[in-house]
């Protein structure tokens, strides 16, 4: 039997200015060696483009974007 405790769960944190767990985990995958600052400034200036752009919510263009890229599961047999 283990004497160690069950690891509790941990949410993920939300970022500081879309205040979005999509935005978080994005700047997550973005960052190499630890240097999430510049992840987060990467991940801001193509928000910025993309609202100039579309001139729509850029987190919808995003949350879209990932949602096309991601596999359908659902639909194998």
């Amino acid at each position: 039997m283990s004497r160690r405790g069950t690891a509790e769960k941990r949410t993920a944190k939300s970022d500081p200015i879309f205040r979005n767990r999509l935005v978080n985990m994005v700047v997550n995958r973005i960052m190499k060696d630890g240097k999430k600052s510049l992840a987060y400034q990467i991940l801001y200036r193509a928000v910025k483009k993309i609202q100039q752009k579309t001139e729509t919510n850029p987190l919808l263009v995003l949350r879209q974007a990932i949602r096309r890229v991601t596999p359908n599961i659902g639909n194998r047999i």
